[in-house]
């Protein structure tokens, strides 16, 4: 087992991945934004997602008088960026959360969930926005396939 690839993995636990923004696109004079961030799935190396999102300027969030929220609206997508090595993943139907980020002061956020789907060897990872009161149906999904793949599971495979 390669313990120097592994050994992140086990630091990072249930810690949550960091995004790094790797492009921002003015989208008009108002001074809104669509906002590209990366970020590497923290038990499953190999494994980087971008998001997208939209980031309200000061004069579209005086206009429209909603100061602390961004819209919900985002994007997702996985790829396989490099060896893959498993980590202990939840394998629930549910997954888990593997990213979050705040689209308001205080209720609303950007979240990622990460599922894997056992019939077809495949990673899913699911990206919606989780508000207090009445959610939000916008999400995005994309997948990574693990058939064809060489894939190290730290822990045995599932089968």
């Amino acid at each position: 087992m390669r313990w120097f690839l592994v050994m992140p993995m086990l630091l990072a636990g249930a810690v949550q991945a960091h995004a790094e923004e790797v492009g921002k696109v003015g989208v008009d004079w108002l001074g809104n934004d669509i906002v590209v961030e990366a970020f590497h799935d923290p038990l499953v190396q190999g494994v980087t997602c971008h998001v997208s999102y939209f980031n309200r300027g000061l004069i579209d969030r005086f206009q429209k008088g909603n100061w602390f929220e961004d819209p919900s609206d985002s994007s997702i997508s996985c790829r396989q960026t490099g060896p893959l090595v498993i980590g202990d993943i939840d394998l629930s139907r549910d997954g888990e959360e593997v990213f979050r980020q705040g689209l308001s002061l205080i209720w609303k956020e950007q979240v990622v969930n990460r599922i894997y789907d056992k019939a077809n060897r495949t990673l899913i990872y699911l990206s919606h926005s989780r508000q207090v009161q009445d959610g939000s149906a916008k999400m995005g999904v994309t997948t990574v396939p693990l058939y064809g793949q060489t894939v190290e599971w730290i822990k045995d495979e599932p089968q």
